[in-house]
C-alpha cells in the first residue's frame, strides 16, 4: 500500500484542483490557495457585497442535497436562511421537501445545479447516502461554498482525512450533522469526567440499538424497472454498477457496504462522541472486531468492536493509560456496572455511553443526553462550564459559521477539524467487522492510514450467499464464500475505488 499520508492527500488536492475544468478555475484555485497560506481566508460570495450580493449579517443562500429525508429536516431548522435551490436523485422522495419551498430551483444531479447556480450559491447542506458524501461535499467545498454534511462523515477513512485537509485549505465553514455535540449533554459529560468526577478513565463502552432496518442481506436477483423519477446511475454515483432494487433507496441503503456503513455508521457518530470528546481520544493504534455472520454485500445484525487507543496526556484532573473502548450494536450490551439499580436501564431505549474511572462510573443516553453518574443520580456533581454552549441548534451554529470572516471566526462545534479524526474512528469499525476472518487483533498506523500487521499472502473468506433446504426432514446448507487477499480488501476499505467518471474535487 502506497504512503497515503496527511502531507499527500494535501498535495493531491492541489494537484487535482489545478486541473480541475468545472469549478474553481487553475487560476482561481491558485490565488485562493496562495491566500490560505498567507493566512487570509477564502472570502465567500455572501460576504463581497453589491448586486446579487448579502451583506455577512444578512440571508445565506442555501442549496439542498439530498432533501428527501434529514436533508429536509435540516434546511427546516434554517427557515431564516433562503433556500434557493434542491438536488435529489429521487424527485418523488423529495417531493415532499420541493413543496416546501416552491420557488427553489430543483435538480438531479448537484454539478449541474453548480453550473447553472454556483454564484448564487453561498453554502449547501448534503444528506445524500454515505457513499457520495465526500465527493458532493469535495465539489462544493473546491467551489468555496459552506458545508452541512450528515453523519457519518464519509464512507471510508481516507475520504475522511481527505475533507478535513480541504475544508482547512479552502477555508469553508463546516458542520458535521451529529447534533448532539451541540448539546448540553455532551459537554457536562466530558466536565464531569475531566474534573475527576469517575477518578482516572478506565475503559469505556458505546451501544445501540440500531439496527431498525433488515441486515445481513444478500443481492437481491430480481431486476425491477427503475421508477421514472429516479435517475438510478446518479444515485450509484463513485459505487460499481449494479441493477436498480427498491431494497436500496430510498430508505434501506445504509444496510449496503457499497452504500452505507450500517448501524455503526448511522448511530456511531452520535454514541461514540460524548467519550472521543470527553477523552481526546485521537487516533486509535488497534481494533478488532466479531459480529453475527458478515457477507460481502451488507452489514452484519450485529456487532461488536474494540479500539484501542494509547496513552493520553493528562486532561483537566485525569490522566488515563491505554484504554479500551467498545462498540456494540444490534441488541448486544456491555456488562451492566456495579451500583447500577437492578431494573435501570443503560442510558435509553436507542442506546448509551459509559466510562468506568477508578471512584465510578458516568453513563448518558443517545446523543449525549441526560449523563448521570451511578450513586449520585440525586446529587449531581457541580463543576465549572469549561466547554461553550452552543446557545442555538446545531444546524443554526453552522449558519453562524458561515456569516462570519474565517480569520475571526469561531468554529461551528462539529467542524471538519473535530469530526474528520473523528469520523476516521467510526467507520474504521466496519475495517474490523469485515476483516476479522483473520483472527487477530489489527493493528494501526494512523499517519500512513494502514493496518500493518497484514501479511502479504494472507486470505480471508467471506460469505457470498448462504442457504438451505429440507430434505426428508434434514437440512441441507449451501454456503458460498468468496476468497480474498486480505491486505487488498483492506486497502479497498480504507480508500475506495471509484467507479469510472467519478473521483473526489
Amino acid at each position: 500500500m502506497s504512503s497515503i499520508t496527511a502531507t499527500n492527500i494535501k498535495n493531491g488536492i492541489m494537484k487535482k484542483n489545478k486541473n480541475k475544468n468545472n469549478g474553481l478555475s487553475r487560476r482561481k484555485f491558485i490565488t485562493n490557495t496562495a491566500a490560505v497560506a498567507a493566512g487570509i481566508s477564502i472570502v465567500p460570495r455572501h460576504v463581497l457585497g453589491g448586486v446579487g450580493f448579502t451583506a455577512p449579517s444578512d440571508t445565506l443562500n442555501i442549496a439542498g442535497i439530498g432533501v428527501g429525508g434529514m436533508g429536509r429536516s435540516n434546511l427546516k431548522a434554517m427557515n431564516s436562511e433562503r433556500i434557493v435551490a434542491l438536488c435529489d436523485v429521487d424527485w418523488r422522495y423529495a417531493q415532499k421537501t420541493f413543496t416546501d419551498y416552491p420557488d427553489a430551483k430543483k435538480f438531479k444531479d448537484y454539478r449541474v445545479m453548480f453550473d447553472k447556480m454556483g454564484d448564487d450559491i453561498d453554502a449547501v447542506v448534503i444528506a445524500t447516502p454515505d457513499h457520495t458524501h465526500a465527493i458532493s461535499a469535495g465539489e462544493s467545498m473546491t467551489r468555496g461554498k459552506h458545508v452541512y454534511l450528515q453523519k457519518p462523515l464519509t464512507h471510508s477513512i481516507y475520504e475522511s482525512r481527505y475533507l478535513t485537509k480541504l475544508a482547512e485549505e479552502t477555508g469553508v465553514a463546516t458542520q458535521m450533522g451529529n447534533q448532539g455535540h451541540s448539546g448540553d449533554g455532551t459537554r457536562l459529560f466530558a466536565e464531569w469526567i475531566q474534573n475527576g468526577e469517575i477518578g482516572d478513565p478506565l475503559e469505556a463502552h458505546c451501544w445501540t440499538n440500531r439496527p431498525i432496518w433488515p441486515q445481513g442481506l444478500e443481492r437481491p436477483e430480481n431486476k425491477p424497472e427503475v421508477p421514472d423519477t429516479l435517475d438510478w446511475d446518479l444515485f450509484l454515483g463513485p459505487a460499481k454498477y449494479r441493477p436498480y432494487n427498491p431494497a436500496y433507496t430510498p430508505w434501506n441503503w445504509r444496510a449496503w457496504w457499497d452504500f452505507g456503513t450500517g448501524a455503526l455508521g448511522d448511530m456511531g457518530c452520535h454514541i461514540i462522541d460524548p467519550i472521543y470528546f470527553a477523552l481526546n481520544l485521537g487516533h486509535p493504534t488497534g481494533f478488532e472486531g466479531s459480529s453475527s455472520q458478515v457477507n460481502t454485500e451488507s452489514a452484519p445484525i450485529s456487532e461488536k468492536v474494540s479500539y484501542y487507543f494509547p496513552e493520553n496526556k493528562k486532561l483537566g484532573k485525569v490522566k488515563f493509560d491505554p484504554i479500551k473502548m467498545t462498540w456494540y450494536d444490534g441488541g448486544l450490551l456491555p456488562d451492566r456496572p456495579e451500583g447500577i439499580k437492578p431494573g435501570k436501564i443503560m442510558g435509553d431505549g436507542g442506546g448509551g455511553s459509559m466510562v468506568v474511572g477508578t471512584k465510578g462510573t458516568i453513563i448518558c443516553s443517545t446523543y449525549g443526553r441526560d449523563p448521570y453518574i451511578i450513586g449520585r443520580e440525586d446529587n449531581p456533581p457541580k463543576t465549572e462550564k469549561i466547554y461553550p454552549r452552543v446557545e442555538t441548534s446545531h444546524e443554526m451554529d453552522w449558519v453562524r459559521a458561515c456569516k462570519e470572516p474565517k480569520n475571526s471566526r469561531k468554529e461551528a462545534s462539529a467542524h471538519f477539524g473535530y469530526s474528520g479524526p473523528f469520523n476516521e474512528v467510526v467507520v474504521m469499525g466496519n475495517l474490523a467487522v469485515r476483516l476479522q476472518d483473520l483472527k487477530k487483533r489489527l493493528d494501526w498506523d494512523s499517519e500512513k492510514m494502514e493496518i500493518t500487521n497484514i501479511g502479504a499472502n494472507e486470505e480471508i473468506k467471506v460469505v457470498t450467499s448462504d442457504s438451505f433446504t429440507v430434505v426428508n426432514g434434514d437440512p441441507k446448507f449451501d454456503t458460498q464464500f468468496e476468497t480474498m487477499n486480505a491486505k487488498n480488501a483492506a486497502e479497498e476499505y480504507i480508500k475506495h475505488t471509484y467507479r469510472d467518471g467519478w473521483e473526489l474535487s
